[in-house]
């Protein structure tokens, strides 16, 4: 039976675990190289983390396959996500760096207006963000002034410079994993052309009918992608979201069979897994520009 995540609800106690000195009960910019040896467990936080992992790609959590850089590999996780491994009786010399800040420091400031813009977040260990040389020492440049803060004085600007620098990093990291989305234009061809083939074979199945339109949590799940990595990797590769793919593809669908005057427009939005015929009409004028009915009409 697996063993249960270890809950660490505020960065004192991850410092504490650490044997960590806390600076500031709300963030913490930690050099684990510095932190005695562990065990290995699995965690849940109840703030954000972002590590930077300097270990050989595919080691520990990150899979089996090759990734672009070893230079340094950035895990990004939001409250209440798991990470870790279990435990194997074995101690390892931790490497790299841990900032953690709490959802309530940045509650306010530009960075907690901002924050639903940094979806990698909530992206899979395995969808990781990985440096090269120039770009870790970017990402550690703005570690070392968030640190340089924690170690000055409280005053009135603390919170909104230690916010602005978490902000920074951040932002670099929004760069750097559109970099990597371009580096591996090949593999994010391929993902594209297998998202295509997942819709073309749920279109032309029965499930299409039975089960409504196909959602783009499930289409990632059928691409072992997390919903924000599948998402955000469409848009840079198309320009367009997942979800106007699936509706493109319901609505060219929907014009073949449209041409055809033996069914109805209610059959054939039943036919196409939309729950009422009116949903399925106020899509089609929407991304057509007339109702089906006219369409058809038109073609005709």
């Amino acid at each position: 039976m697996a063993e249960k995540p270890l809950n660490i609800a505020t960065i004192t106690e991850y410092n504490d675990l650490l044997g960590v000195e806390t600076l500031h009960p709300l963030v913490s910019v930690i050099d684990l190289s510095k932190c005695p040896p562990m065990r290995h467990k699995r965690h849940i936080f109840g703030f954000y983390v972002v590590f930077l992992k300097d270990v050989v790609c595919g080691d520990l959590i990150y899979g089996r396959r090759k990734y672009d850089y070893q230079k340094g590999t950035v895990v990004c996780l939001a409250p209440g996500q798991v990470i870790g491994l279990e435990d194997n009786g074995e101690e390892y010399q931790p490497k790299g760096w841990a900032l953690c800040f709490d959802p309530e420091l940045i509650r306010g400031t530009s960075l907690g207006r901002h924050m639903n813009e940094y979806s990698y977040f909530s992206y899979n260990v395995n969808e990781a963000l990985h440096l090269s040389q120039q770009e870790r020492e970017i990402f550690i440049d703005c570690l070392e002034k968030i640190s340089l803060e924690l170690g000055h004085a409280i005053d009135r600007l603390s919170k909104r410079l230690i916010a602005s620098n978490i902000e920074l990093l951040l932002d670099y990291c929004l760069r750097f994993y559109e970099r990597q989305f371009i580096t591996r234009e090949t593999v994010n061809s391929d993902l594209l052309a297998k998202f295509e083939s997942i819709l073309d074979d749920y279109m032309h199945s029965p499930r299409l009918s039975t089960e409504g339109l196909p959602t783009v949590k499930w289409c990632a799940s059928e691409m072992c992608l997390s919903p924000n990595y599948f998402g955000d990797l469409i848009k840079k590769e198309t320009g367009k979201t997942a979800k106007d793919h699936i509706q493109a593809k319901i609505i060219n669908l929907a014009k073949e069979r449209l041409f055809s005057q033996e069914k109805s427009i209610s059959q054939i939005a039943y036919e196409l897994g939309f729950q009422y015929p009116q949903h399925f009409t106020r899509l089609f004028k929407n991304v057509v520009g007339v109702t089906p009915n006219e369409y058809r009409n038109n073609a005709n």
